[in-house]
This record gives C-alpha cells, sequence and structure tokens, in this order.
C-alpha cells in the first residue's frame, strides 16, 4: 500500500464530492472539477473525508501498479479538493531590461528582447493579473483551481526566456534564486 494513499481526504465546507462508477466530480467555491480512476482503486466517500483502497479482487492490472495508482489517484483528489476551495496562485517576474507584459483578458502580450512580439492565448480556466511598476521588474499573476493546467501555462511562459546563469535574466517565478555563473574572464586567472 502507498503511504500517501492511505492518506485520508478531509472535504472542507462547501465543497460537495461525488463518485459515479469510476468518475469523481469536485465541486466548489472556485469551479467544478472532474476526474477519471482506474478500476483497480476504490474510491468510498462519507461525510467529511474520502478514502481510497486497493481493490484486490480486480486482476487486471499488477499489484505495483495498484499501489502506484493508490497515491497518484489520492494526490489528484486532493489537488482538485484544494483547487476549488482554495485555489492555486502562481507569481512570474521578468527580469531584464526592456522586458514588459501586458494584457487584455486572456491575451499575453510580451516583449522579452526578441525582434517580434510574443502573444500567447490563456485558457479560459485562468485568470491572469499583470503589474508594470516603476524601479520593480514587470509581474504576472496567474490564478486557477486546476493545478496541472496552472504549472503547464507557467512552463509555456517561461521557455519563451528561460532565466540564463550569467545576468540571471529571463522570466523566473517570485523568489526564486537562480544559481550565479562568473565569466570568462573570472576564471581565467
Amino acid at each position: 500500500m502507498s503511504r500517501i494513499g492511505k492518506l485520508p481526504i478531509n472535504i472542507p465546507a462547501g465543497v460537495t464530492v461525488k463518485a459515479e462508477g469510476n468518475v469523481v466530480t469536485v465541486k466548489g467555491p472556485k469551479g467544478e472539477m472532474t476526474q477519471t480512476v482506474d478500476p483497480s482503486i476504490k474510491v468510498n466517500i462519507s461525510d467529511a473525508e474520502i478514502t481510497f483502497e486497493i481493490d484486490e479482487k480486480n486482476d487486471t492490472v499488477e499489484t505495483k501498479q495498484k499501489q502506484a495508482f493508490h497515491g497518484l489517484y489520492r494526490s489528484l483528489i486532493n489537488n482538485m479538493v484544494v483547487g476549488v476551495s482554495v485555489g492555486y496562485k502562481k507569481e512570474l517576474e521578468l527580469v531584464g531590461v526592456g522586458y514588459r507584459v501586458s494584457n487584455q483578458g486572456n491575451l499575453l502580450d510580451f516583449a522579452l528582447g526578441y525582434t517580434h512580439p510574443i502573444m500567447i492565448q490563456l485558457p479560459s480556466e485562468i485568470k491572469v493579473e499583470t503589474k508594470s511598476e516603476r524601479n520593480q521588474n514587470p509581474l504576472i499573476i496567474l490564478e486557477s483551481c486546476n493545478k496541472q493546467l496552472l504549472g503547464q501555462v507557467c512552463a509555456k511562459i517561461r521557455s519563451f526566456r528561460k532565466p540564463e546563469p550569467y545576468k540571471g535574466k529571463g522570466v523566473l517565478f517570485v523568489g526564486e534564486q537562480i544559481r550565479r555563473k562568473s565569466g570568462k574572464s573570472a576564471g581565467a586567472k
């Protein structure tokens, strides 16, 4: 059995969880999400918590895979419960001279030192806000109830200009420390 899979998930107030067959639906104040669960895992929903069990009768999947699914689906459904009740938030900052970002709804427009602007249309599940203050790095604040989608969008935005170790320029998460390298002139003595 998985140590993570054994842990129960507490259902906060205002969140409803339903399991119909292999599909688990979670509704809350921030949105609604669904997840298909493998038949080798049983989902038990009581009034205040969700527990997961490995179905020993189901022989379609081998034991090691069942144990892996046990922890996986517990984590996925826990992320859904947290997402629809509290939500997830990520902040990115643009470090570099002339780097700018602006948004019109869910359309982001970047100026990252290339000859052309970069535009990206974000999914409707993500709320975006941009801040550009004088003498501060531009910020992008992304919020969503879907942790996986939010991480995917952040990775895509980061890929436009990855942080580089010599000058520390690029798209970074707020508070991220870049491991700096000295240039070739500092190393040749």
